[in-house]
């Protein structure tokens, strides 16, 4: 007999498969030059490029990837079982998957009273302030349309799954508008993935501090773009001095560390 356990496993591992499509192997979205992706034109799908998150689905609802995926399942199952205090929250969250994903995980382990926040501009990421921050000069996201999906867009996604509910909540707009204010008590998990200096410190400032003793943080594309590694390295040695980072490797794309204080 299929235990209750194997069964909140199972549904954990279909939901992850589904939303970064292994399922029906969508093909990725082709690159026609640097910093310029077209909607229409495709190449074939790649099971190890989408198990590593390096292509763009066309269709699937997360682009990163079977471990990173796995490391938001590993961490969010943690930090339930271990009774950590706090939200999850993602700050750029793309179609969503990640945060639908760690919605699905906490109505798997039955968890009512974790908060999934959902941040973004849903608008995609702002031009560089190259006179504040030197990291992000030559930052070309802010023309890739792709990047911008709209929130109502985001709101179907979960939909879709049916975990769009009270325990959702969307913070609109550029991070450094929205997360100072945003009414959040504790962090368990904090998942940044704003791709340049500003949004991740943006993040960080405003975010960090909240981040439960024994809660995690992960860095999305920290051995991907310089200017987001910087802001990790500027913030904890400005303002985290004196804490033991012990960075972990997910995939050679992202990191996460506990919070040891």
């Amino acid at each position: 007999m299929t235990n209750t356990i194997q069964l909140r496993d199972e549904y954990i591992a279909l939901l992850r498969d589904i939303i970064i499509n292994t399922i029906y192997s969508d093909n990725a979205l082709k690159s026609q030059k640097k910093w310029k992706f077209w909607r229409s034109e495709t190449r074939t799908f790649d099971l190890n490029k989408r198990l590593n998150g390096s292509d763009w689905p066309s269709v699937a609802h997360s682009m990163i990837g079977l471990k990173r995926m796995n490391n938001v399942r590993d961490l969010l199952s943690k930090v339930i079982e271990n009774k950590v205090p706090g939200d999850f929250i993602e700050t750029g969250v793309w179609r969503g998957g990640a945060c639908i994903f760690a919605r699905g995980i906490c109505r798997a382990y039955g968890e009512n009273n974790r908060t999934i926040w959902v941040a973004d501009s849903f608008e995609g990421l702002p031009k560089p302030n190259e006179k504040k921050y030197k990291a992000d000069v030559k930052d070309k996201h802010y023309k890739i349309d792709l990047l911008a999906v709209t929130l109502d867009q985001v709101k179907a996604n979960f939909k879709c799954y049916g975990l769009l509910d009270e325990q959702v909540k969307f913070l609109k707009g550029w991070f450094k508008e929205t997360l100072p204010t945003a009414p959040i008590e504790k962090l368990a998990i904090l998942r940044l993935d704003g791709d340049m200096y500003e949004s991740t410190m943006d993040a960080l400032v405003s975010l960090y501090p909240k981040v439960s003793p024994g809660g995690y943080v992960i860095v999305d594309d920290y051995h991907d773009i310089q200017g987001c590694k910087l802001a990790i390295n500027d913030y904890m040695t400005n303002h985290a001095a004196g804490e033991t980072l012990n960075i972990q490797e997910i995939d050679g794309h992202g990191i996460y560390w506990q919070r040891n204080i």
